[in-house]
């Protein structure tokens, strides 16, 4: 089966010229929250600069760079695929892997783990299999916490969070998060900020005590919060949120709302860089919505980059700055040789055909959206960068 593919990027915020009263008015107002700003173009601008496709089965869930070993870990199916991080050639398949939801690493350890059952510890060099840990709950959620050098496995079931040891993968604890965690974020100084999908709310953890010591609610400013993103130098807070489609930027000290700004639909994932001040939000509605922090009080939306549909779960390679999402979709056949399942196809050699909302669980705005089609199917990383 031979198939083609297309790729464009085109700039959803394209605004006329201003008019000299609404000129005047920005001049007059620098300081205003969420004020339109003229999305960046040429070199400024965000577009897809990398592309790679390979064929396979099963659901994929959330993607996670290793920056320093420079591998990019794609859960799916029953396994979890590592990529060359530089090339997105796939890389030293890990054995022992029996499904998961995502991965973390502990750079100072030098141990990978999976949000699986059981968890699978290995080398994040090597990728050799060190040991299974067996789990409670559904794991889901993963993140590493720096300064207790601790893995922490989210569930949607009791218990809400399990706690491993990054050195040796023994179980530290769980803790009772008070509602069903997605994303998580470490200050790096002793609190952990995790968002409760169900609750509308992100709950603060002392990682010290392991103990929920405040949680902070969303007020009805935004719902369903899947993706969230921290910048742990002005303690801002970005919950991106399904239900409306918002990004609410609080504060991560005492949970004031600061502002909202729009984000595309379906997210469930997001983050911060620090090096660019931008927060991002990938959305299964082909999205990626990226936020400017011109200043811990001033907040815009600078640029919606076109992704793919499905692409709802993105990742941060702060070597490069980049931002990585993924999708699977079932190409559309094509007279010619079949390409036989695992192979790696060329970005410029592939054509997608966008899964249906019904082929997923919920399709690009629905709870399970984000792990796609299941069957045989093209699995998709975008590259996206300046």
């Amino acid at each position: 089966m031979t198939v083609t593919t297309l790729y464009t990027v085109e700039n959803m915020n394209s605004l006329r010229p201003p008019s000299r009263l609404l000129l005047a008015v920005v001049i007059a107002l620098p300081a205003l929250r969420g004020i339109a700003q003229s999305p960046p173009t040429g070199d400024a601008a965000y577009k897809i600069v990398q592309t790679s496709q390979i064929m396979g089965t099963g659901r994929i869930d959330y993607v996670y760079a290793d920056s320093e070993n420079r591998h990019l870990y794609v859960p799916r199916g029953n396994s979890v695929l590592a990529f060359d991080l530089d090339t997105l050639q796939p890389a030293t398949p890990i054995a022992g892997l029996m499904g998961g939801h995502g991965v973390a690493v502990d750079p100072v350890s030098g141990h990978a783990f999976s949000s699986s059952m059981p968890v699978l510890m290995w080398d994040a060099k090597t990728l050799q299999p060190i040991k299974t840990i067996s789990v409670q709950g559904r794991p889901d959620g993963i993140l590493f916490e720096p300064m207790t050098e601790r893995i922490y496995i989210f569930s949607h079931e009791a218990p809400n969070a399990t706690v491993l040891d990054g050195k040796d993968g023994s179980i530290v604890g769980t803790i009772d998060l008070g509602g069903s965690p997605e994303q998580a974020a470490s200050d790096g100084q002793g609190h952990l900020y995790v968002d409760l999908e169900d609750k509308g709310s992100i709950a603060v953890v002392d990682v010290k005590t392991m103990k929920v010591i405040a949680t902070y609610s969303l007020d009805g400013k935004g719902g369903g919060p899947g993706g969230l993103g921290l910048d742990a130098k002005n303690q801002i807070l970005f919950a991106f949120c399904h239900e409306p489609a918002t990004a609410v930027i609080l504060s991560a000290t005492d949970g004031k709302i600061l502002t909202t700004l729009p984000i595309g639909n379906g997210t469930d994932g997001g983050g911060f860089n620090p090096a660019t001040m931008e927060a991002f939000s990938s959305q299964g509605d082909g999205t990626l919505t990226i936020i400017k922090e011109n200043s811990p009080t001033s907040f815009a939306v600078e640029q919606t980059v076109q992704t793919m549909t499905h692409a709802k779960t993105c990742t941060l390679d702060t070597k490069t700055n980049h931002i990585i999402v993924v999708a699977t979709d079932r190409p559309t056949p094509s007279p010619g040789p079949s390409a036989s399942p695992g192979a790696a196809v060329s970005g410029t050699t592939v054509q997608t055909a966008m899964a249906s909302p019904a082929e997923g669980r919920g399709g690009p705005g629905g709870p399970g959206g984000r792990r796609g089609y299941s069957g045989p199917a093209l699995l998709h990383i975008l590259v996206v960068g300046r």
